[in-house]
């Protein structure tokens, strides 16, 4: 059996389940909270060790003011609402992204829920918030600059280690599987760097709709590659 450490998930198709059930697009993000709820039951029990969910990219705050608005909203309802019953379940919860874009009450729920549940280990749960590829890599190598201009670091010792080391995500190991639904089959900015070599999976169904059933499917699927990493079998 191929080995299954970490799962990322692009959760996409809510605004289009929204539109066609609801008649708006942020009853669609609320109803993809059921599903994370359900695929963090499902993670916990298939003992895998960590989940990444891509929650909000920087780029959506192109979207209308009233649907960012929502989703922040929502974003602040589901860490009050949910963070004893992570704390419950054994859920460690960490955020990557820049945060300095969102607002201090957001803020500081964030920061309250990762110390809360600091010293769970079932599973890791990392939520992906104002975040983005390309920004994440920038945001590093500005950070490692400033450690070879302070002399802390010497240009000759970077290399891709290095850099990881200060990527958003440097206590994770990167992903084996990334899920996306909705029918899209683009990786939309999300772990440019880690998912060098995950195996991916499409999938048509809405995340709204997207149940253990379809979550199974895609752990049997990701069973069925031949994962080489470069190498020949």
């Amino acid at each position: 059996m191929n080995p299954l450490n970490h799962i990322a998930i692009i959760m996409d198709g809510n605004g289009r389940w929204g539109l066609k059930h609801k008649n708006s697009r942020n009853s669609g993000h609320k109803a993809g909270l059921n599903t994370v709820e359900k695929i963090i039951k499902e993670t916990i029990k298939n003992k895998i060790k960590f989940l990444t969910l891509y929650a909000f990219s920087t780029e959506n705050w192109k979207r209308t003011q009233s649907e960012v608005a929502g989703l922040m909203k929502l974003f602040r309802r589901y860490i009050e609402r949910e963070t004893k019953a992570l704390f419950k379940d054994g859920v460690r919860v960490r955020f990557i992204g820049d945060r300095q874009k969102l607002d201090d009450k957001l803020v500081s729920l964030m920061d309250n829920l990762e110390l809360y549940t600091s010293g769970n280990d079932k599973v890791h749960l990392t939520i992906a918030l104002n975040y983005g590829g390309r920004d994440e890599v920038t945001r590093a190598v500005q950070r490692l600059a400033f450690e070879v201009e302070q002399g802390r670091l010497s240009h000759k010792d970077v290399d891709a280690e290095t850099l990881a080391k200060f990527l958003d995500t440097r206590f994770l190991p990167d992903p084996d599987l990334v899920i996306r639904t909705s029918g899209e089959a683009r990786i939309s900015n999300f772990l440019l760097w880690q998912i060098a070599y995950a195996e991916m999976y499409f999938t048509d169904v809405l995340w709204p709709d997207f149940k253990k059933e379809d979550f199974i499917e895609a752990l049997d699927d990701y069973q069925k590659r031949e994962r080489r990493f470069g190498k020949i079998n």
